[in-house]
This record gives structure tokens, sequence and C-alpha cells, in this order.
């Protein structure tokens, strides 16, 4: 990261409220390790909402990136894979339409047990590598600048 101090932005879907606390809190500690000057927290109902936050946080101009977190657990019917495909879609999007680094920390898994596995503290810890990637770009940025 830069010299200066920067601010990072997560926003994250609570539809899984226990899932969400453990992505927000790896991704958090990853912000705070690199030396972020703050890290605001915006909740949203589910990963479906997340790209409309990514996109109003991303063009306050405030944030230096902004991880997308959140969980979609497959369920009997197709609207899982209509969840996954619109939020890793529309988080793209508002990060190639604003240049603002956007992460997407969103577990797509078929089961609880896989969701635990992977929000935190192992190995598979989307909460941390979504703030990773974010850190990356932020870097890539500065580097070509």
């Amino acid at each position: 990261m830069s010299d200066a101090p920067q601010r990072f932005a997560i926003a994250v879907g609570r539809f899984y409220e226990d899932l969400a606390e453990r992505l927000v809190a790896s991704a958090s500690r990853v912000f705070r390790e690199a030396g972020a000057e703050g890290i605001d927290l915006f909740d949203v109902p589910g990963a479906y909402e997340l790209p409309f936050a990514a996109l109003e946080l991303a063009q306050t101009g405030r944030y230096a990136g902004v991880a997308c977190l959140g969980a979609v657990i497959r369920g009997e019917t197709s609207h899982y894979d209509h969840v996954c495909e619109e939020s890793a879609r529309g988080i793209m999007d508002v990060q190639l339409r604003t240049g603002v680094p956007c992460s997407f920390g969103v577990l797509t898994v078929d089961t609880m047990e896989q969701a635990i596995a992977r929000s935190g503290g192992g190995k598979r810890d989307s909460g941390a590598h979504a703030a990773e990637a974010v850190l990356a770009l932020v870097r890539l940025r500065q580097a070509v600048a």
C-alpha cells in the first residue's frame, strides 16, 4: 500500500449472519494489518444487493477499495444460480466502470459445512482473500500511476 493511509469499505450481505460476521472479521483484520486508515462497514440483506452497495460506495470517492462479502448456499431451485451469477457480474461491472477495486468475497457453496470451512480461520478464508484482492489491486493501480 502507499505511504498515505487509506480507507476501505466492506459491504456485507447479512442473509447468513454468522457467516457474515466471520467474513467481516477476517477482512477487517487484513485491512488493519495493511495499515488502513479506517474501515467502514455497510450491511445489505444478501449477495444480490452487493453490486448496488459497491457502486454507491465506489462513487463516493472516499474508499481505495470495497470488499464485497456474503454467502449463497445452494437450495432446491435455480435461485442460487441467478444470485451467484448476478452478484458476481454486478461487482465486476462496478469496479470496471468506476476504477475502484471491488472484490468478490461471496461464498458460493452447496452446504453450510462448506461455507463454514471457507469463512475464516483456515487457508480458505474468503473474507481475508477478498481484502487481500482489494489491496493487490490498489498496489497495482499505484504502481502504474
